[in-house]
């Protein structure tokens, strides 16, 4: 019986979605961003040596199709990626959004089959950026009589920023960004993890309420003395998907769905059995494990974060090419572990151009790479084609919109 291993590599978009300057970073549209071809472009310019050196090296990746899929979605020039002019060996092509947003929820719920059915609620870029009613939940859920923080930030920042207060009264630190998401920060020791993370599950239904896609959990360690740093204790509470994704129709069909990284927080559960979790490096072990392990019919879905994490929003371009490089290598290893009709499908969610001003995703068309189904072009597909193509390989029944492209 057929396997599926769906991979997102989060946030390595190739090239503007035809409504792309409709969002922006800042004053500035996504017009013209390309994740992918502007990284190559830096290390191909000696303009991304830290941690490696010259042209980006994607053999693997662009031996299935990369650098064709990057060619069909956009006219930004990209270098040769390592495969030269041999002919990809995979099925390939570009994948276009119809959700509105730029964001993990959308972009994952629609590779699941699930085109986001309303408008995501975001908060003003200003301070306070949270409305009086919304403190005060946070506030009595959490026992104190203030927050810190109440404004667009990022994560590491405003935990310098904020750290030393928050351990001396014991407020939490809330934040936000251009996603449709409000984060709470707080000392995994003088707060209290657990107490953190029961503070994100009571305020989640509130936020949810205002069509806030996500609560995250953002726990650290360290004093003001020696620096903050956060932990992987990380944890995202999601609203649920309204209506039955892949992962409930491969699992409604008596099959079973191993989730990788933040698929289970993505998804809240719905139609996981088991889920593993850690850093990049600690997924891949997962996911070669379940490339040797996983049963027949099973459907594994993973998500690597730290392209998007670590590397897009810092804009990073160097730490950004390393974990390309670094993952090409691994799926090479990965590749042979298959077995005869496994399907393995590596795409992303949105973009997230470190070369682009501001540190927000990019609207970006994404890459659909297969291996074990044959050869040649996919031509240009929705996200939701993703997950009716998944589950017309697992030969289960597609409740989505999308199109099987096999």
């Amino acid at each position: 019986m057929a396997r599926a291993f769906l991979v997102v590599m989060d946030s390595v978009g190739i090239g503007g979605a035809p409504d792309a300057g409709q969002y922006f970073n800042g004053d500035l549209p996504d017009l013209g961003a390309n994740t992918l071809a502007h990284i190559a472009q830096a290390c191909a310019a000696g303009l991304a040596e830290e941690g490696r050196s010259g042209p980006l090296r994607l053999p693997t990746l662009d031996a299935l199709g990369l650098g064709a899929a990057v060619a069909q979605a956009s006219a930004v020039p990209c270098p040769d990626l390592g495969a030269g002019k041999r002919a990809p060996m995979g099925r390939w092509g570009a994948a276009v959004e119809q959700s509105r947003g730029k964001d993990t929820p959308s972009g994952h719920w629609e590779l699941a089959g699930l085109p986001v059915p309303w408008d995501w609620c975001y908060f003003p870029d200003k301070t306070p950026a949270f409305p009086d009613d919304l403190v005060a939940h946070v506030c009595n859920a959490a026992g104190t009589d203030a927050i810190l923080g109440n404004c667009h930030a990022s994560g590491t920042a405003i935990i310098a920023e904020h750290g030393a207060a928050h351990m001396k009264s014991g407020q939490p630190i809330c934040y936000t960004s251009a996603d449709s998401v409000f984060q709470i920060a707080a000392h995994e020791e003088t707060f209290g993890l657990e107490r953190l993370l029961a503070l994100c599950e009571a305020v989640a239904p509130y936020l949810h309420a205002m069509k806030v896609g996500r609560v995250i959990a953002r726990p650290f360690v360290g004093d003001a003395e020696s620096g903050f740093s956060r932990t992987t204790n990380r944890r995202d509470y999601a609203i649920t998907p309204p209506a039955p994704i892949l992962t409930n129709w491969v699992q409604d069909a008596g099959r079973t769905v191993h989730g990788i990284g933040k698929i289970g927080d993505i998804f809240s559960m719905q139609g996981i059995d088991t889920l593993a979790k850690g850093d990049d490096a600690t997924l891949m072990t997962h996911l070669h494990d379940a490339v040797e392990q996983a049963e027949e019919g099973s459907l594994t879905f993973a998500n690597f974060v730290e392209f998007d994490s670590l590397y897009g929003h810092r804009r990073d371009i160097s730490g950004y090419a390393r974990a390309l490089e670094w993952f090409d290598a691994e799926i090479a290893a990965l590749l042979p572990k298959l077995r005869e009709g496994d399907l393995l499908v590596l795409t992303a969610d949105h973009g997230n151009d470190p070369s682009w001003p501001g540190t927000d995703h990019t609207r970006e068309q994404v890459p659909v790479l297969m291996a074990g189904r044959g050869s040649g072009p996919l031509g240009c597909l929705g996200f939701v084609d993703v997950a009716a193509t998944v589950a017309a390989h697992l030969e289960v029944p597609s409740a989505g919109p999308g199109r099987s492209v096999l």
